[in-house]
Order: structure tokens, then C-alpha cells, then sequence
């Protein structure tokens, strides 16, 4: 049996949250069920893919949170092929959600109970896979459906951060949660990078990973910090991901909570708060400077919250100030303040990502000529 799986028909009539109502004829009977042992599946639908993914000859391994594929196809039914690896998955059709699998087990699913006509088909990884990658196999057609071209987006919107960015905890209905429970209660696409992107239509990607700074982890934890990992398809760091096909016109980054948030220890690398200052705000300019090579027409947007006494946010404004002195005019810099960090451990809730959205939104809506790359 299948771990998790709920499916109801009342949630066909439900959408993720922030998302448009669907045009589409999607049933109301959609079904997601375990598929025959001697099932095949047919052609693979051609996808949209969000986020950095390793293609394999099983799929595709991912890591990076907020994944999703995307995929379109003309008939009654389709395929999802689930691979290895402890994931939680979203599955909408025509825009609106109709299941919601957690650790399903490896193998097919079939969609079915869908009216005859063109639907869109599409999985969210929610949750966040620090320990390792998981796998997704893809979309495929049944015997009598027809795949249709991808889904098409011209905007494009990177969010680059720490835990907040992830959207760790967000959807939970208390700040204490166990382990279990922060990674059952992280949903990527109902934070901040999916209600940003639905805003605009865009497609986008997550490169964000908890508890990681720019120089310096959470309480001053090991492991990479994000600037480290970033270049790599998968936290192993063995393969620099191609980002060549990647051009997105907004880069949105918050990094500065897991730097300033506790006190310095004895033995860390810093003697003084200030030159942690110091070597984050370096850190950082260069950091931004990379991305801007890459990405020479992106605008991109420093995010703050005005946690550790304003320490962050001051911080990342003096980042943000350096780029501008250095003649870079596409960079700004926005505050968040007043979040109730009603989530897990005090993190951002969903209410709270959308105070972000909006806030990150108002630039946007300043700049309208930025999805023309101007």
C-alpha cells in the first residue's frame, strides 16, 4: 500500500494556494492510484522542468526543494513514475490539486477518471531532502493518450536563501514540531518562490537549503554554507550544474538569518562580531558579482527580516549599497519586517510568505520592464 496517500474528491475543487482557478475540464472523480504490476507506460510526456535536476536512465535524481515537472496530454488518463527516496508530492491537474503523497513507494501511479479534452499534469516536491536526493521517474502517457508540448513560461524568477526561502514549516499550525513534522509541514511552492512566481506566470527554481549562511550556518553548525553548494547539481558537490539553458530576469536572495541570528563561539573563526560583519558582507558582494556574470540582465532582489535586532536586515542594506557604489544599478534592496513566524521554530508561516510576496512585489511591480530584461 501507499504511505500517505490522501485523495478526496473535494479536493479536485480545492487549489494550492495561491494558484488560479483551473480552465481546464478536469473531473471531479480525478483518481491517483497505485498502477498494475503489469502496467507499462506509454510515450513520456515532454516537461517543463523547475529546479536543478540530474537526468539518469531512470529519471531524474533532485535535491535543490521546490522541484516540479510539468507536462500536458490529450485523453482520459496518465502515468507518474515515482522513484527511490523518502519524498512528499503535490499532484494537480488543470491547475488544481488531486492528491497529496507522502513516502509514496517506488513505481507507476495512474491518473485517471478525467474527461476526454487537453489537461496539464503536474508534480511539486514539497518537503526538504538535506540527507540525500531523491528520484522522480516522470509523465507518461496511458496507451490511449496523446502527449501535447510542455507547458511554456517566458519569465523566470530564482530564489536563492536559507530556510525561510525553503519555506520551512510553513504550512504547520504551531511553532513546535519534530523533525518528522518540519518536513511533513515544508511546502516550497506555498512559500514565498510559488506565490511570487504564480503572481507573474513565471517559471522558477529554489536553490536554498536550511540552517545555511553566507559565511557563517546556523549556531555556527559545519557543513557548506550556501555559497559553497550552490554551483552543484546535487549537495555531493561531485557535478557543476549547467545553468547555461537558465536566464532568468529576477534573482531574489535572503541569506544573512543563519550568519547573525546566535552568538559567536568560542573557536569560530571570527574574534569579533565585526569582523564577522566584515567577512559576510565580501562573502556576499562576491557572491552577487558571480551571479550577475552569469546573468548580466537579471534584477536582482536582497530580502531581509528584521530578526537578530535588525542586525540582518542592516547587513544585507550595506550589501546591497557596496553592489550600487560598484556601478551595479539592478540590485536593491527590500525589508520585511513585522512576520509573525508562526511556523515550525519560529519560521515564516504561509501568512507570512505572503507578506514577503507582496513586499518582494511591490519592486516588481516598479519595474515592469524587467521581464523584457530592461
Amino acid at each position: 500500500m501507499v504511505e500517505g496517500i490522501r485523495i478526496a474528491a473535494a479536493l479536485a475543487a480545492l487549489s494550492l494556494a495561491g494558484t488560479a482557478p483551473a480552465a481546464g475540464p478536469a473531473a471531479e472523480a480525478v483518481t491517483v492510484t497505485p498502477a498494475p504490476a503489469t502496467a507499462v507506460a506509454g510515450a513520456a510526456l515532454p516537461l517543463n522542468i523547475g529546479g536543478r535536476v540530474e537526468r539518469t536512465p531512470d529519471g531524474y535524481r533532485r535535491q535543490w526543494p521546490g522541484t516540479y515537472l510539468e507536462g500536458a496530454f490529450r485523453g482520459k488518463a496518465a502515468l507518474i513514475r515515482i522513484g527511490t527516496g523518502d519524498i512528499v508530492l503535490n499532484v494537480a491537474v488543470d491547475g488544481r490539486r488531486v492528491a497529496h503523497l507522502v513516502k509514496p513507494q517506488p513505481g507507476l501511479y495512474r491518473i485517471g477518471g478525467l474527461a476526454g479534452g487537453r489537461h496539464t499534469l503536474r508534480i511539486d516536491v514539497a518537503g526538504e531532502s538535506q540527507s540525500g536526493p531523491t528520484m522522480i521517474g516522470g509523465l507518461y502517457a496511458t496507451g490511449t493518450t496523446h502527449p501535447l508540448p510542455a507547458p511554456a513560461r517566458s519569465r523566470r524568477v530564482e530564489f536563492i536563501g536559507d530556510s525561510h526561502t525553503v519555506g520551512y514549516g510553513n504550512i504547520s499550525t504551531t511553532r513546535t514540531c519534530t523533525p518528522a513534522e518540519v518536513w511533513a509541514t515544508t511546502d516550497p511552492a506555498q512559500g514565498v518562490a510559488g506565490r511570487l512566481a504564480r503572481r507573474y506566470d513565471a517559471d522558477y527554481r529554489v536553490n536554498a537549503i536550511s540552517g545555511r549562511g553566507i559565511v557563517r550556518n546556523y549556531d555556527g553548525g559545519i557543513g557548506d554554507t550556501l555559497p559553497i553548494v550552490y554551483p552543484f547539481t546535487l549537495f555531493d558537490k561531485v557535478a557543476r550544474h549547467d545553468d547555461t539553458a537558465w536566464h532568468p530576469q529576477l534573482i531574489v536572495i535572503a541569506l544573512g538569518t543563519n550568519d547573525f541570528s546566535t552568538a559567536l563561539h568560542a573557536g569560530e573563526r571570527w574574534a569579533t562580531r565585526s569582523a564577522l560583519h566584515a567577512d559576510y558582507e565580501d562573502r556576499y558582494v562576491a557572491f552577487v558579482t558571480g551571479l550577475r556574470t552569469a546573468h548580466p540582465g537579471a534584477h536582482i532582489l536582497l530580502w531581509a527580516t528584521d530578526m537578530a535586532d535588525g542586525e540582518i536586515a542592516a547587513e544585507t542594506a550595506r550589501v546591497a549599497a557596496r553592489l550600487h557604489a560598484a556601478g551595479d544599478a539592478r540590485v536593491a534592496f527590500v525589508a520585511v519586517p513585522g512576520l509573525a513566524m508562526s511556523g515550525c521554530d519560529y519560521h515564516p508561516s504561509t501568512a507570512d510568505d505572503q507578506i514577503i510576496a507582496d513586499r518582494l512585489a511591490t519592486y516588481v511591480e516598479a519595474h515592469p520592464a524587467l521581464w523584457a530584461g530592461r
